[in-house]
């Protein structure tokens, strides 16, 4: 077996929703194919978008996730019967069910989910928890997040008071 073939393999193997995973790699080994592959299989096994969640580190990756969901799920909208059955081989190495409806479907369902798809960043995630139960987490109900630029504003300010 090639190392590209063992590279599809684990990727594949990975994007599986039956198994629980942990991706960790170099920048550009496949991150975020994986989870994008691991979201649309999800999909396609009947998971309401609703009930997904991805989180990433940063903006950047949960934007790229979200960009390539769609354009994959929107290829598969307007892709013809052949060509959609090579896509979703391609997806999981012709394991999964093959109804070309529902998968066409998928794209209008993601996005009418009300609220969207969940792709978010760890901080954005633990915002919405702490927004959620805010009593729970010992902080003040409707608290804002401020940005790193109006903290550091705010300190400058609160040193120059005291001094």
């Amino acid at each position: 077996m090639s190392a590209y073939d063992e590279t599809v393999r684990a990727q594949r193997a990975a994007a599986n929703p039956q198994v629980s995973a942990f991706v960790a790699a170099n920048a550009g080994a496949g991150k975020t194919r994986v989870l994008t592959d691991r979201v649309a299989r999800l999909l396609l096994a009947g998971v309401r978008p609703d009930r997904i969640l991805c989180i990433t580190f940063t903006k950047a990756a949960a934007a790229e996730m979200a960009a390539r969901l769609f354009s994959l799920l929107g290829e598969w909208a307007l892709a013809d019967d052949a060509s959609l059955a090579a896509k979703l081989h391609d997806l999981d190495g012709g394991e999964g069910p093959r109804d070309f409806a529902e998968a066409r479907r998928l794209f209008a369902r993601a996005l009418e989910t009300p609220g969207g798809l969940k792709i978010q960043t760890i901080h954005s995630f633990c915002e919405s928890v702490l927004k959620r139960f805010p009593l729970e987490a010992g902080v003040a109900p409707g608290f804002s997040v401020i940005e790193e630029a109006e903290a550091k504003a705010l300190a400058h300010q609160a040193i120059d008071t005291v001094a």
